[in-house]
């Protein structure tokens, strides 16, 4: 995926109507790279979530705060592969300790997507999200 999260960000704030910023959603998810079959794995799925989410994680110049984290995703559901998208726009390539010191629910919020998210989709954000940030804490440690 080429898409910086600024672009995101940007792109979300020329979209007025929340169809169209679905349908934005739905085009991320489809510029992730595509996950080999092998890492659609119990290891990578991501737990609490409603679709199946899997996150493959690949980690850089480590152990310890400043390694780099890399992820790869996928989701069987398109609004949620968008949703993978834009966690791996926020926190794939950054240092383990800047990834535990980003507020991505922040960013979910600014983006409007708290509220226009069902409680479901908004668990699953939060179950990719604690993932994530617990695979920074491990590679931190």
């Amino acid at each position: 995926m080429t898409t910086t999260l600024d672009e995101i960000v940007a792109n979300f704030e020329l979209l007025d109507e929340w169809d169209d910023r679905y349908r934005y959603l739905i085009e991320l998810g489809k510029s992730l790279e595509p996950l080999p079959e092998d890492a659609h794995n119990d290891t990578n799925k991501v737990r609490g979530c409603a679709s199946q989410v899997w996150l493959d994680l690949r980690r850089e110049g480590g152990p310890g705060p400043q390694t780099r984290l890399f992820f790869r995703g996928d989701s069987d559901a398109h609004i949620v592969r968008g949703l993978v998208a834009l966690a791996l726009a926020i926190f794939s390539g950054r240092k383990a300790e800047e990834i535990l010191a980003t507020d991505a629910f922040a960013i979910y919020e600014k983006l409007g997507l708290a509220a226009h998210l069902t409680p479901q989709r908004s668990n699953g954000v939060r179950a990719m999200i604690e993932r994530i940030k617990s695979d920074a804490r491990a590679t931190a440690a």
